[in-house]
């Protein structure tokens, strides 16, 4: 066995082995101690292997998903090993034969599909990039569901696209350097070999049964040869029993906005930058199934490009808020529907169960449901959803609804799962089934009455089958009688058998496996039928997708007093009252939050946009503004309502933030060098049709290095022309304002009130001529020595020529300077005030505890006492 065991792993020396023997997955040496470190469980030893005895683990075949999630969240690759053979023929071979054993499966973060291992609410994409002269091609595809896409894109744009699509596995060429990718990816290298582009076109097309791969659209070599080397890595890994794919579809290059990795990290469209932390796509989320979730994810992460798709979009939100009737009908029926497709997948791969069966059937009769929901009004793209919908379930649906019992839904399910009526055969068989049980019983209660032993029970195990059993003081009674022959003894009971429980044993085993037989020859022809129908369930489930999508943004559109943008051709923006989707969503009063105008719009005449320099305080609102506008043009161009009283936008099809920074020590890179990286992408990737966010550039330097990056950026930003934003404390960058076109100056309103600042969140026209940094210093609790050095040196320097005294001014402001001793106070006078002035001048109330506070007050309370007394 143990030779048995070598080979295999030899062959897949990747992944953890799980290697079946009965009931459990075993693990042998490192794998027995990777599978205990990694599960928590024991770790024993068998036998021995080189004169040492051989580490070993286990985990029960019926728990295998739990554990398999367990592996595959820490990127564990797991073999599975399957008995490919009866034990009792692997005997007819010789007492020692080995039960035969293959490989079926390796499971890998990008493969799975087992329903309880994925989220339903986001894709587990698996990608593949194949490298040429003219760029990268990239597949990706969803095993899971079937979905499969091509795309090309240069060496600069590969970043983005990845980041667009967030794999879960990236499988990439050996040697290829790859951009930065987040941990969660797991990456897994293959020979070139097998990415190569000669005859890609045509071996992809030999993979989906067609001549020409010209069938599913006009696919470049590089593109062909990332589809392949997709296929190829399915095959390796799933051997027999790959989920199908759809034919491979063309995303085509410019129809959705491009945004890069830094950006969607800064503005957290999908993924949080803390584990707990709200994203856009959790504050908007109001779909009612995974399907719909998925597709606003996608929605989300790709906002489209091209008018017609918005506005054509937008036409149904706004149907569905005009019919409060039909959205909530069409949620209704939605509502936590499974997702068809992974459960097709399932079926077809030959993992299927009968609960997938029924999932399909409840998604078509919910798609039905669906229809008949739908508003009378109904544009475009809501009819299309409509004439696909009223299509289920048709005669598929129909059928899986009259053979399947409700039983099918339990996830254990063997039998049973066969609807009475379906198949006269069956329901003959499990009547005989039936009756043999009640003779058991029958047959239990004959046997008690005879023998005298009321505790006597009838039982059926797995080894001895049915069987009579006592209790070990009763043996003796039976024993004495001649129709009883015993099978087994325990050590509290003794097991016997009858020539009439062996007969009707076999009665009952051919009745049940008669049964069996039959209910699975009827699963195996509705299976059949499920997957040839696959295309048409596939385009009932996206029109599902759609429409619970489009209903569920016109549910947030009303509930949190979103309006429709106008999204048109050329380089507006105006966003007039615009608010910040998440952080409204967090306030307990949505009201509180303070909106805000923004205007980036070309003057009439001139063909480019315009820039707005902001400035104000710290924790004054600069960086809520700043994402605000970036989510309101994705949100608008990704089809929803905005938050704002009203918006037009221009089309934006590329998207840059660089909101915030932090450093790559892996790669040897500072916070300043990162936010370098990032800026040069900016600048050489903008064009006229972007939106640029930037906030507080070159602050990770030199003040006058900062400042001078910081001035350069904006004026190359000026002469491309983009819709810029740019946040700074460099409040010298305000000139550019005098200086050049087309760039305008706004801060964040303040208020000052006695020596402290009240945060108004507002923006308006101008320039800060302050950072009010030591009154945020002393809000975040800096101690007040510190706050007090902070505010005399700040009144030197406002003092100051900043140009020629600096350098005199340094010499008196080391980094850590003894705190400023107070001035002697003046001379006491023998009035009360004045001594009680003088009294609560010698007070810090900073330093003084609560309790210290009290006891100083009635102090003074008494000494005024005592004044009063001497006066």
């Amino acid at each position: 066995m143990m030779a048995q065991y070598l080979a295999i792993k030899a062959a897949y020396p990747e992944g953890l082995l799980f290697y079946r023997m009965g009931d459990f997955y075993e693990m042998f040496f490192d794998d027995a101690h990777l599978a205990a470190r990694a599960l928590s469980i024991h770790c024993t030893t068998r036998g021995t292997h080189l004169g040492e005895p051989i580490p070993m683990a286990g985990v029960p075949v019926h728990a295998a998903e739990e554990h398999l999630a367990r592996l595959i969240a820490q990127n564990i690759r797991v073999v599975i090993a399957e008995q490919t053979e009866d034990p009792a023929e692997a005997k007819k071979r010789g007492a020692k034969s080995v039960v035969a054993r293959e490989v079926v499966r390796v499971v890998t973060p990008g493969t799975i599909t087992e329903e309880r291992l994925l989220d339903p609410s986001r894709a587990a994409l698996l990608v593949t990039i194949a490298g040429g002269k003219g760029g990268y091609g990239i597949a990706a595809a969803d095993v899971a569901s079937g979905r499969f896409q091509l795309l090309a894109t240069s060496e600069e744009g590969l970043s983005a696209e990845l980041a667009r699509l967030d794999p879960v596995e990236l499988i990439a060429p050996d040697g290829l350097t790859l951009p930065h990718l987040p941990p969660r990816v797991t990456v897994t290298r293959r020979p070139p070999s097998m990415f190569r582009t000669s005859e890609a076109s045509a071996r992809l097309a030999e993979a989906f049964g067609v001549a020409d791969l010209a069938a599913f659209g006009a696919f470049s070599e590089v593109e062909a040869a990332a589809g392949l080397a997709l296929v190829l890595y399915l095959q390796e890994t799933q051997i027999e029993s790959a989920p199908p794919l759809d034919p491979p579809r063309k995303d085509a290059p410019g129809d959705v906005m491009v945004i890069d990795a830094a950006t969607r990290a800064s503005l957290e469209l999908t993924r949080a930058s803390r584990a707990d932390g709200p994203t856009l796509l959790s504050a908007i989320d109001r779909t009612v199934s995974g399907i719909g979730a998925q597709r606003l994810a996608e929605r989300i992460a790709s906002p489209s490009t091209r008018v017609e798709t918005i506005a054509a979009r937008h036409d149904a939100v706004a149907v569905f808020i005009a019919d409060p009737e039909a959205r909530a009908g069409v949620r209704r029926a939605l509502k936590g529907v499974s997702d068809a497709m992974r459960a097709v997948g399932r079926l077809a791969a030959g993992r299927g169960q009968p609960r997938d069966a029924l999932a399909v059937c409840r998604a078509l009769e919910a798609a039905a449901t669906a229809a008949a929901a739908l508003p009378a009004e109904r544009p475009a793209l809501v009819a299309a959803m409509g004439e696909r919908l009223a299509e289920a379930p048709g005669e598929l649906g129909a059928r899986l609804a009259a053979t399947l019992d409700e039983r099918a839904a339990s996830a254990n399910a063997t039998d049973g799962y066969v609807a009475e009526g379906v198949d006269a055969a069956l329901d003959e068989a499990r009547v005989l089934q039936n009756e043999s049980r009640r003779f058991v019983a029958a047959l239990q209660a004959d046997y008690q009455q005879a023998t005298g032993v009321r505790a006597l029970k009838i039982k059926h195990n797995a080894v001895l089958g049915w069987f009579v059993e006592v209790p070990a003081g009763h043996a003796d009674t039976l024993h004495g009688i001649d129709d009883f022959s015993h099978r087994q003894s325990l050590a509290s009971a003794v097991r016997f058998t009858t020539d009439t429980l062996r007969d009707l044993e076999s009665r009952i085993l051919a009745a049940s496996d008669d049964a069996r037989s039959r209910e699975q020859a009827i699963f195996a022809a509705l299976v059949a039928d499920i997957v040839a129908a696959r295309p048409w369930i596939a385009a009932v489930a996206d029109k599902m997708a759609e429409l619970d999508v489009t209903a569920a943004l016109a549910e947030i559109a009303v509930a949190a007093r979103w309006t429709r943008p106008v999204v048109e051709e050329g380089l507006a923006f105006e966003v007039a009252a615009g608010r910040h989707p998440v952080v409204e969503a967090a306030l307990a009063d949505a009201s509180r939050f303070v909106p805000n105008d923004c205007d980036l719009t070309p003057a009439e005449g001139d063909a480019k946009a315009r820039a707005t320099i902001l400035t104000g305080p710290n924790m004054g609102g600069k960086s809520t503004y700043l994402r605000q506008n970036a989510l309101i043009a994705i949100l608008a161009q990704a089809g929803a309502y905005v938050p704002a009283a009203r918006a037009r936008i221009g089309v934006v099809d590329r998207l840059f933030s660089r909101i915030g920074a932090s450093d790559d020590l892996a790669a040897g890179r500072s916070t300043f060098m990162v936010e370098m990286v990032e800026l040069a992408a900016i600048l050489n990737q903008a064009g006229p049709g972007a939106l640029v966010i930037l906030d507080e550039i070159g602050r990770g330097t030199a003040t006058f290095d900062g400042l001078s990056i910081a001035w350069a950026a904006l004026e190359r930003l000026n002469e491309i022309g983009c819709r810029t934003l740019f946040a700074t404390h460099y409040h010298e960058l305000t000139a550019l304002a005098d200086r050049r076109p087309r760039i305008a100056n706004a801060t964040m309103r303040v208020k000052e009130w006695r020596g402290d600042i009240v945060f108004l969140h507002q923006v308006e026209p101008g320039a800060a001529d302050r950072s009010y940094g030591v009154q945020v210093a002393r809000l975040a609790g800096l101690p007040a020595a510190v706050v007090r050095r902070a505010r005399d040196v700040l009144a030197r320097l406002e003092e100051s020529d900043r140009g020629a005294a600096r350098a005199a001014l340094m010499a008196d402001l080391p980094l850590f300077a003894a705190t400023v001793a107070p001035a002697e106070p003046a001379p006491a006078t023998p009035h009360c005030a004045s001594r009680l002035v003088e009294a609560l001048d010698g007070l810090d109330p900073d330093a003084l505890s609560p309790r210290e506070a009290l006891e100083a007050l009635y102090e003074l309370k008494a000494a005024r006492a005592v004044d009063q007394g001497e006066g």
